[in-house]
């Protein structure tokens, strides 16, 4: 029997056994998430196959997934050189491409997906993260909304378009997206972490916390929710479980400069000192080496009196929130007569807060026949009395609490703004993404914040020489603005209580010196503790007298006090008070003693406003010069110190032998309340608007910002630049 002769050896067929083979096992693998042994098998199947494109795509797709978004590109590359119509790969590598943070060419690559396919859902996902990356949120907005009319059960799409409405300020559209992805998939933490964020700008703390809760079961190495937790915690008042929140997120992330300064601010509220030099030194150590996530400038302030390290630190806070370049829309002058110059002042604090404390009188005195005042607010709501004055005083009050800093950019410019004054600088509340905008030709920071903005797009700092002496100017990024007297206005119609509490009411004793101090109790530091508590052991039956921020800082207070050798009943604990009250027991008072490197700054005009000389330690930062600036300008420049032992010195002076003299410097407070500079609200008015006429004449006339010298007689100079070297 004759038999068929076998057909010869194929390569060919053998070689597309193979890779079939192979390509089966390196899916298994990959599939089971089995990386290493996957990307191998793929290996294999280049050297088989150098251009096989399934085998370079998912090679790509595994070396992205092991965290290796440089060699994925190489893959996806090589694919689209291959076929450049593969839209998976387009779309894979904008990811790999976001991840390395080259966010235009991320962006780049999922448009050319979109162009080969409109409804690639993924692409469209990808599109709008990479836009929300880009501070592009409305077009992010529209890449969401096509990807979920694609895929409407898809979780991470509403939890991030989510946070797109709620940068946009669509707050009930945002509540909407959190809550429909908690719905859909209830084991992302992500959505549970923005709907708490969200719950926390509405001031709903406890439900914020059950979401926060869920967040950090769900994935309890999230960072950022443990430290909102804590945040939450410290507004319900439960102090013990906010320290140790701001602690695990300080654990988690150990090179988070942002995680150690809220962590160690947390500490220093409640007076817990244990550690602090060394956390202080360490998180000095980050901002100088420039971390990525640096602490904000205002955490540093009451802990480093440096000012050169406060401007580094504020150049890289403004620099990390990557604002888009601030275009300055040219100012349009009337054609036939001028106008009033119009000054907008922003704020969140437009209510019962320290800052309206200050300012009040001064909106009231400002000269409404040369100047137009806009409060742009965005704060809480309020129908108080501080409210109310303010209202009263400006010719505009516009909430813009829901609008967007672009919105309240294109605001502002369509009111015609010439000046626009940010009252908050870089303290909590802050919007400063509206002047990155430009809102106005000349933009100004003053009185919120007591130090450099680090800020290209802030022109001037407002200041006196006392708090930004003409050699430190450097250290600020702004130009100076120097008023003659102090920087600090008042108000010199705040009511005192008439009654004054007996010492027994307030539980001081009935005989003996009181020292007080009324600042919050984060700004008493270990050193300034020392140095009061050898004071009282130098001055027999003397008592020192504190705010009690919470219960946690008085009992910590008390135990370093018996650590030094005091005895903890000579501190004695006032709780706050409304405030013609509390003004009123200051004269219950001998002498405030004021703390560094963070000066008492509205509680020193208080104490001065009750009659209670303050004896103050100046050191280099704005910050620590307050009580200095404060005290010249109220004619009593003896109680001004520049070392601690000086300080210690005079305060026993005061409190033994020199009472005398004591006596007299509160005479000539009393005399001066109502006579010095630093009460007259109608001097300082006239001295700020003349700055303000000189900042928009220099630029009507095409000039750039200079430092400026105001005088007693509000005229105003060019300063000298030769004074500014260092």
């Amino acid at each position: 029997m004759n038999r068929r002769p076998s057909p010869p050896f194929s390569p060919i067929g053998w070689q597309a056994a193979r890779l079939r083979v192979l390509f089966e096992q390196a899916l298994q693998c990959h599939q089971r998430g089995q990386l290493a042994q996957a990307a191998q098998l793929y290996a294999q199947m280049l050297s088989l196959q150098p251009d096989h494109v399934d085998a370079l795509h998912l090679s790509g797709v595994a070396a992205a997934q092991a965290g290796e978004p440089q060699r994925a590109i190489g893959f996806f590359e090589r694919v689209l050189r291959r076929d450049p119509g593969h839209v998976a790969a387009h779309n894979n590598l904008g990811n790999a491409l976001l991840a390395l943070d080259r966010l235009d060419e991320a962006l780049a690559s999922y448009e050319r997906a979109l162009a080969l396919q409109p409804d690639h859902a993924d692409a469209l996902y990808n599109r709008g993260n990479v836009l929300k990356r880009l501070d592009r949120p409305r077009e992010a907005l529209g890449s969401y909304d096509r990807a979920l009319a694609l895929r409407p059960d898809w979780a991470a799409a509403y939890g991030n378009r989510g946070i797109v409405h709620h940068v946009l300020r669509h707050f009930d559209a945002a509540w909407a997206d959190y809550s429909r992805a908690i719905a859909l998939n209830s084991r992302l933490a992500e959505p549970f972490y923005n709907r708490g964020r969200l719950l926390v700008d509405r001031r709903r703390f406890a439900e914020a916390l059950r979401d926060l809760d869920q967040a950090v079961m769900l994935k309890p190495d999230y960072a950022d929710a443990h430290e909102q937790r804590a945040h939450v915690l410290r507004e319900l008042k439960r102090l013990e479980e906010a320290l140790q929140a701001y602690r695990r997120a300080a654990q988690l992330e150990p090179d988070n400069g942002s995680f150690l300064a809220t962590w160690l601010g947390a500490r220093m509220m409640t007076c817990d000192w244990a550690g602090w030099a060394a956390d202080v030194g360490r998180l000095v150590d980050m901002v100088q080496a420039g971390v990525e996530e640096g602490p904000t400038p205002f955490s540093l302030l009451s802990m480093i009196d440096r000012p050169e390290v406060h401007q580094r630190a504020a150049r890289a806070w403004i620099a990390s929130r990557q604002f888009p370049a601030a275009v300055c829309a040219a100012m349009q002058e009337p054609q036939l007569r001028p106008r009033k110059i119009r000054i907008g002042y922003y704020s969140a604090d437009f209510h019962d807060h320290a800052t309206m404390f200050l300012m009040a009188r001064l909106f009231e005195v400002h000269d409404r026949q040369r100047f137009e005042f806009t409060a742009f607010s965005f704060g809480p709501e309020s129908d108080g009395a501080m409210r109310q004055r303010l209202v009263a005083a400006v010719d505009r009050f516009v909430d813009v609490r829901e609008r967007t800093d672009d919105e309240v950019v294109a605001l502002s410019r369509e009111l015609g703004i010439d000046i626009a004054v940010d009252l908050k600088g870089a303290t909590g509340g802050e919007r400063i993404g509206i002047f990155a905008g430009r809102p106005a030709p000349v933009q100004v920071q003053y009185l919120g914040y007591p130090g450099t903005m680090g800020a290209p797009f802030i022109d001037y700092v407002v200041a006196d020489a006392t708090v930004i002496p003409p050699p430190e100017r450097v250290w600020y990024d702004e130009k100076v603005v120097w008023l003659p007297h102090s920087y600090q206005v008042n108000d010199p119609t705040r009511a005192i209580a008439e009654a004054t509490p007996t010492r027994e009411a307030v539980g001081l004793p009935a005989e003996g010196f009181v020292f007080c101090c009324f600042n919050n109790n984060y700004k008493i530091v270990p050193a300034v503790f020392d140095v009061w508590m050898r004071i009282l052991q130098r001055v027999p039956a003397s008592v020192l007298w504190l705010l009690e921020d919470n219960a946690l800082a008085a009992a910590n207070l008390k135990r370093e006090a018996a650590a030094r050798g005091v005895d903890p009943q000579r501190l004695v604990f006032a709780p706050r008070a409304p405030l013609p009250e509390h003004l009123a027991r200051h004269r219950l008072a001998d002498l405030f003693l004021d703390t560094a490197p963070y000066n008492a700054h509205t509680t020193a005009s208080d104490a001065l406003w009750g009659g209670v000389p303050l004896l103050t330690c100046m050191g280099r930062s704005f910050a620590s010069r307050v009580g200095a600036s404060l005290l010249r300008a109220v004619g009593l420049p003896e109680l001004v110190t520049e070392n601690w032992a000086d300080y210690e010195a005079l305060a026993v002076a005061l409190a033994t032998e020199r009472r005398g003299e004591l006596d007299a410097l509160r005479a000539r407070l009393a005399a001066n309340r109502l006579s010095a500079p630093l009460f007259d609200a109608e001097r300082f008015a006239r001295h700020l608007e003349a700055a303000y006429v000189a900042m928009v004449e220099r630029h009507r006339a095409g000039l750039p910002a200079v430092h400026l010298k105001v005088h007693d007689d509000a005229t105003v100079v060019v300063a000298d630049e030769a004074e500014g070297t260092h």
